[in-house]
Order: C-alpha cells, then sequence, then structure tokens
C-alpha cells in the first residue's frame, strides 16, 4: 500500500472467525500515539481494498470482512517485565 500515513506496520497476528468471513489482523506500528492512530484509520480505511486483493490471490469460497486492532501484548509483556522488576528490587532492597 501507498499511504503516507501508514509507516512501519508488523503484523503480529490475525484471528478469523469459525466460518471464516471475519478477520481481525493485529498490528504493530511504530511512531508516536498521533502516529500510530493515524496509521490504523489510515489500514481501516483501506481494508475493502486489501479484502479485494487478498479475494484476487487467494482462493476461497468468501473473502473475509477485515478489522486491523493494535496489538498491546508487548507493552503489556514490558509492562508485566518492570513490575517483575521493581518486585524483585523491593524482596533484595
Amino acid at each position: 500500500m501507498k499511504d503516507r500515513r501508514i509507516g512501519f506496520v508488523t503484523v503480529t497476528g490475525v484471528q478469523m472467525s469459525l466460518d471464516l468471513r471475519h478477520a481481525k489482523v493485529f498490528v504493530s506500528l511504530m511512531g508516536t500515539e498521533n502516529e500510530k492512530n493515524e496509521g490504523l484509520a489510515a489500514l481501516n480505511h483501506a481494508a475493502g481494498w486489501v479484502r479485494h486483493e487478498l479475494g484476487q490471490r487467494i482462493r476461497m469460497r468468501f473473502s473475509p470482512e477485515i478489522v486491523f486492532l493494535t496489538d498491546t501484548s508487548q507493552e503489556y509483556g514490558e509492562r508485566i517485565d518492570k513490575l517483575i522488576d521493581e518486585i524483585r528490587e523491593h524482596e533484595d532492597g
């Protein structure tokens, strides 16, 4: 995709519904919060185009409706690591 609002994006996972008609695409975006929000909005705006491209390239009965969501698992993991480090410091201190 050629959209200047979309910076560096990594697809971290996809969840498909059982009937394969809906897909949640989890992405990790680089940049400030504003840049991340703008990039996610641009991805969701282009979801129809992405769906069309998938339909052209993959043989499926139905092309899934696509929704892009921010993957927060890395931030969550970093927060857990920080809390564990604080507990260790408290026990050692």
